[in-house]
């Protein structure tokens, strides 16, 4: 299966209610109504892409529009695919690259059930088969079923797993996993942590604790904080981006659980209103379901566009 293909499978629901609202909009070939405009406005509102976003896609597509650039459903497709992936394009940057010599330390953070374990798991799988040497670190003490399941990932892809007692600090599991990738020479260290609500004021604190404990191993670690965002949340995952970036210093995204929502449009929301890099897009289980994130590909899918 082509990776065009992963992205349309996965985005099927949302490219089918996207459609509709076009289509409940603009009927027929020809576009007769210039006001049809605040009603599409409102209707991509309704399906996550957030308020800044759908008044910005809209304002373009109205200007146009008036100069007669648009004149047809197909014209007006095609410059609102172009509008949503250039917002998607939005702080695009390659993942980090560390000192040298030094693993490069990507923490996982995220609310209850956004699936970083299984993301972890999968990242592992993905850079173990491109001949990287990986360690986990299973900071989520607090849930023995969390430290299973990362063992488990570290059973099948061969990566070691750095964890503790339940209940142990897991500050001090960080500080052992970095220690662990510095003196083993590892590539890639990814830190699982607990899942927690972005209103939880002492979890949040923790996950600071966690960064100075990387930090006092490797200087300038982590290199990455990447948020995992469950996609079928919808646009109530801003509030929960603006808190993990004031606190944990988020540096980019993972969209998860794409395949099972019609709420693609939220990854428009978040990157108009942060500009953070999306770095990979869930869309199943399996490890090669978790894809690199192509806005160029999303945006063609979102509107279940088909590749020439």
């Amino acid at each position: 299966m082509s990776i065009f293909s992963i992205f349309k499978r996965g985005l099927e629901k949302s490219a089918t209610k996207l459609t509709r609202v076009v289509n409940s909009v603009f009927s027929g070939v020809k576009i007769h109504n210039a006001a049809s405009f605040d009603d599409l406005e409102a209707m991509l509102i309704a399906a996550d892409f957030g308020v800044p976003a759908a008044k910005k896609v809209v304002g373009r597509l109205r200007d146009r529009y008036e100069r007669g650039k648009i004149a047809t459903d197909a014209d007006l497709i095609d410059t609102a695919r172009a509008e949503v992936a250039e917002i998607l394009k939005r702080g695009a940057r390659p993942i980090a690259v560390p000192p040298e010599n030094e693993p490069l330390v990507i923490l996982m953070v995220g609310v209850n059930g956004s699936g970083k374990t299984t993301t972890i798991g999968k990242l592992a799988a993905r850079w173990k088969n491109a001949g990287k040497k990986v360690i986990l670190g299973a900071c989520d003490t607090f849930r023995a079923a969390a430290v299973e399941q990362l063992q488990l990932w570290g059973e099948r892809t061969g990566c070691q797993v750095v964890s503790a007692k339940h209940g142990a600090d897991p500050a001090s599991v960080a500080f052992d996993a970095t220690m662990a990738a510095k003196s083993r020479q590892a590539d890639i260290l990814l830190i699982d942590t607990a899942g927690r609500q972005q209103n939880q004021q002492d979890l949040m604190a923790e996950l600071s604790k966690i960064r100075r404990s990387i930090g006092k191993v490797l200087p300038g670690a982590p290199h990455e904080v990447w948020l995992t965002v469950d996609a079928s949340l919808g646009s109530n995952v801003i509030s929960q981006a603006r808190e993990f970036g004031k606190i944990a210093g988020v540096t980019g995204l993972v969209l998860t659980k794409l395949d099972g929502t019609g709420r693609g449009g939220m990854a428009v929301a978040l990157h108009e209103e942060f500009e953070l890099p999306t770095f990979f897009a869930g869309f199943g289980e399996a490890p090669e379901d978790l894809q690199d994130f192509d806005p160029e590909l999303y945006a063609e899918a979102l509107f279940g566009m088909e590749k020439a």
